[in-house]
């Protein structure tokens, strides 16, 4: 299927489907409230095709390791299931080659019966989906997490993003990362593409306007040592929510392990608030390549402790991440949508008793 480029039909789309949603809030509001099953049902999702100029995978007993592959990674869990699902679907919609996508997901070791459910979800809404699930051992980064601003972001699985080199097989030499609260509507093969050179571990979208210093603790700039890392860089802040990484590279330098001594260092004394975000800065800030800011219209969920609404950063758009305390899906069903979750819903396939069937 070819890929969608954004284009000023955006906004007529968002205020067209926002009515539409105002007027659907307000009928099922007046009536009776939406109570959704423990166990969610999710629809099963078209199957999209290559586009006749894309290469052809060779299929071998284990088509993980094609380098032809867009190789993408996600976190999965129950509780952001459908976020996940949702960004799935979004990345074979705009893909030009969605045949060539193998997916590699990662989940909590400690909840062997929702990997089941997982598995069960993915190959019932994605019968033609290319993926493996890893086990992701959360118990043991709990130990080096220390709280942040937010609960849900000392989640164990907020972490495995700076685990994929030791998840993932050898032969898969560069992956995307994306977060479950995003949805792509353009080709993620363009992403992927994002040249990295001879020697940088990886490209995300950068933002040097941003107050770095607010990262982290006065305990961390008042101590001379500590704050010496950046010397002789120019760092900034940048989104770990979407990435391209060089896996080979990360694998030579041991990133994994100089993330996780910063963890342990945060456990003797604190000198960050945020996270799994901070260790990425004090790791890569200053030597990764910016990813051009279509593909992370950011922020999109609110602050991490309102969640009020946000609008579009202005530029094009080839990525909406709903980053933030807010998920458009949790405002969707309390019928207090944002405006700009109405670009989220199209991608939803949880089943309701209200879903209209094609």
């Amino acid at each position: 299927m070819a890929s969608t480029t954004p284009s000023i039909t955006l906004h007529f789309f968002i205020f067209f489907f926002s009515c539409i949603l105002l007027i659907f809030s307000s009928i099922i509001s007046s009536t009776i409230p939406i109570t959704l099953p423990t166990a969610q049902t999710f629809k099963e999702a078209p199957k999209f095709y290559n586009s006749p100029s894309c290469a052809t995978i060779i299929h071998h007993h284990n088509d993980t390791c094609s380098d032809i592959a867009v190789h993408v990674a996600l976190t999965l869990d129950v509780a952001y299931l459908r976020g996940s699902m949702a960004a799935i679907l979004s990345v074979l919609q705009h893909s030009s080659c969605p045949e060539n996508i193998i997916f590699h997901f990662v989940s909590a070791a400690s909840k062997p019966s929702s990997a089941t459910v997982l598995n069960h979800t993915l190959t019932t809404s994605f019968p033609y989906l290319k993926f493996q699930i890893y086990s992701f051992n959360d118990g043991a980064v709990a130990g080096l997490i220390s709280t942040s601003i937010r609960s849900a972001l000392d989640c164990p699985l907020n972490y495995a993003r700076s685990y994929l080199a030791n998840l993932l097989p050898l032969c898969v030499t560069k992956i995307v990362y994306l977060d479950s609260d995003l949805v792509l509507v353009d080709d993620i093969a363009k992403l992927a593409a994002t040249p990295l050179g001879s020697d940088t571990v990886l490209a995300a979208p950068e933002y040097c306007t941003a107050n770095f210093s607010a990262y982290f603790t006065p305990s961390f700039w008042s101590n001379p040592s500590l704050s010496a890392t950046f010397a002789g860089r120019r760092p900034c802040y940048f989104n770990t929510g979407v990435m391209v990484i060089d896996l080979r590279l990360w694998r030579a330098g041991d990133y994994t392990m100089r993330i996780q001594e910063w963890m342990e260092l945060q456990k003797r004394m604190r000198i960050y608030e945020l996270g799994s975000l901070p260790p990425f800065l004090l790791v890569f800030a200053g030597r990764i390549v910016p990813v051009d800011h279509r593909w992370n219209q950011h922020g999109l969920g609110g602050d991490n402790f309102r969640g009020l609404c946000r609008d579009l950063h202005p530029g094009p758009v080839s990525l909406l991440h709903w980053s933030g305390k807010g998920k458009p899906w949790a405002r969707l069903d309390a019928n207090r949508p944002c405006v700009l979750d109405a670009l989220w819903a199209p991608y939803d396939l949880l089943q309701t008793p209200f879903a209209l069937e094609a």
